[in-house]
């Protein structure tokens, strides 16, 4: 008699049931996050101010976290807001929580700081100080997720006693391209040599043009530097978005060197003052006068609360990526 061997399967991880607390710019992302993971719960802060102005915080019902899974979900949208969202995070470690996650969607300094005189002041390395020195919970040291940080070396920025993670918006680019119904004909464009580098790796299955900014006399241009746009839906990917220029600049090359659609995507739209209002919708085919998809995720809620529903703009939540890295 012949006696077979079953090989048990191991079991599966349980997920991690993760208390999500987050900023009041952030309840739409919160909530989106929750819907898709049934191991989050969402917890509530109580944002105030005191008559002189400075935060009045309170987290309800603080000893129900002792030893779980903690979260926050931050907005730095503007420096104001940065010191009392750091109060919360500096508490929440202390409060005997199991383990510490803290999602910074947007990692906004540096974005625009250039270190070329002594004097300059690189407040990414701040900030990135400040997170370094969240204090360590029961599991050990904070783990910091961050989408598509801008300057890649500011990685190096933060020291041991923080654990950072950087994640990318892009696969949800990828999924939402392959929902068109002309996703065989897609050309990926690079603003720059350093869009290029950044992403490239990611998209390097679609043929890709490379654009780049030279200087003319006193202006920047922007001229194609490699690839053929004529015919293709050109999709131009960058990690974020703040006045336009170089985004509109870029339009307007590839429409003339014949690109039958031009779109956007990039993980973060700033658009200080209103600079969304620059971008227009091709209104069914003309690449020269707008965009047929301009794609940005709910990184920076400011901006999706003013540009939701609008053509041809169209969001692509983070929620179901930031729900995966919570399991991490």
């Amino acid at each position: 008699v012949l006696l077979k061997s079953h090989t048990s399967k191991p079991m599966a991880s349980p997920l991690k049931k993760v208390c999500l607390f987050y900023c009041s710019e952030m309840k739409d992302l919160a909530e989106g996050i929750a819907a898709e993971s049934d191991s989050v719960e969402l917890r509530s802060i109580r944002w105030r101010t005191f008559e002189d102005g400075f935060p009045n915080l309170f987290i309800p019902n603080a000893q129900g976290i002792c030893g779980r899974d903690a979260a926050f979900l931050a907005s730095f949208s503007s420096p104001g807001v940065i010191f009392e969202q750091m109060s919360i995070i500096y508490a929440l470690p202390k409060l005997s929580v199991k383990s510490f996650t803290l999602i910074l969607p947007f990692f906004p300094t540096g974005t625009s700081e250039r270190m070329e005189d002594e004097g300059d002041v690189a407040t990414a390395v701040t900030l990135a100080r400040i997170l370094s020195n969240i204090p360590i919970s029961k599991g050990g040291p904070t783990s910091l997720v961050i989408f598509d940080i801008h300057a890649l070396q500011e990685r190096f920025y933060f020291d041991d006693n923080i654990l950072p993670r950087f994640e990318s918006g892009i696969p949800l680019l990828l999924n939402r391209l392959q929902q068109l119904p002309d996703s065989d004909n897609i050309t990926i464009a690079f603003p720059d040599d350093g869009s290029r580098k950044r992403f490239y790796k990611q998209l390097q299955h679609f043929p890709m043009i490379v654009c780049d900014k030279v200087r003319e006399g006193d202006q920047r241009m922007v001229k194609l530097k490699e690839g053929d746009p004529y015919g293709r839906h050109v999709v131009i990917v960058d990690d974020l978005v703040q006045s336009g220029g170089t985004l509109i600049e870029c339009q307007k090359v590839l429409a003339r060197h014949g690109a039958a659609k031009i779109s956007a995507y990039v993980t973060h739209g700033i658009f200080p003052n209103k600079s969304w209002e620059r971008f227009n919708h091709d209104k069914g085919g003309n690449p020269e006068g707008g965009m047929s998809y301009f794609w940005m995720t709910d990184s920076c809620p400011e901006t999706v609360k003013q540009v939701r529903d609008m053509a041809p703009f169209e969001v692509l939540s983070l929620a179901a990526s930031v729900a995966t890295s919570l399991q991490v």
